[in-house]
């Protein structure tokens, strides 16, 4: 209080000088299944590309071309559930045509390096080969 019985409030401060406004979540971002559902069924999109990763990266262990094609698979099915799904939870990240073409063309890149990696490529595409050559040394 003041001296003269008056109440002091203090001024919040805001966390920015030019907040952000009208930021939305991405196109699709919203959840696979109802507020009610449980967290691994509202985010199943998400979990099922997450799994398969993992779970390639865990094959790699044993065999490394069978693994990073289940890694790559794993990529470009979710591409596929990106672009199939109305609503994909935090799968979605940025617009659904950029997620689509970011994570098929990761997924492809990793398929296309592992079909071709030595000893013994199961892929041979010449010009490719030149590249990969010329670059590691």
């Amino acid at each position: 209080m003041g001296a003269n019985g008056t109440v002091w409030r203090r001024r919040r401060r805001t966390a920015d000088k030019y907040p952000t406004r009208g930021t939305a979540r991405p196109e699709g971002g919203r959840r696979s299944a109802g507020g009610e559902a449980p967290a691994p069924i509202r985010q199943w999109p998400f979990l099922a590309v997450l799994g398969t990763v993992l779970a390639g990266l865990l094959i790699t262990l044993a065999d490394f071309r069978i693994g990073l094609l289940v890694v790559g698979g794993g990529l470009i099915g979710g591409g596929l559930l990106r672009g199939w799904l109305p609503a994909v939870g935090m799968l979605a990240v940025r617009s659904r045509f950029t997620d689509v073409v970011t994570y098929s063309l990761l997924g492809g890149v990793i398929v296309l390096l592992t079909l071709m990696a030595e000893p013994d490529p199961w892929l041979e595409v010449p010009f490719l080969s030149d590249v990969l050559r010329f670059s590691a040394g």
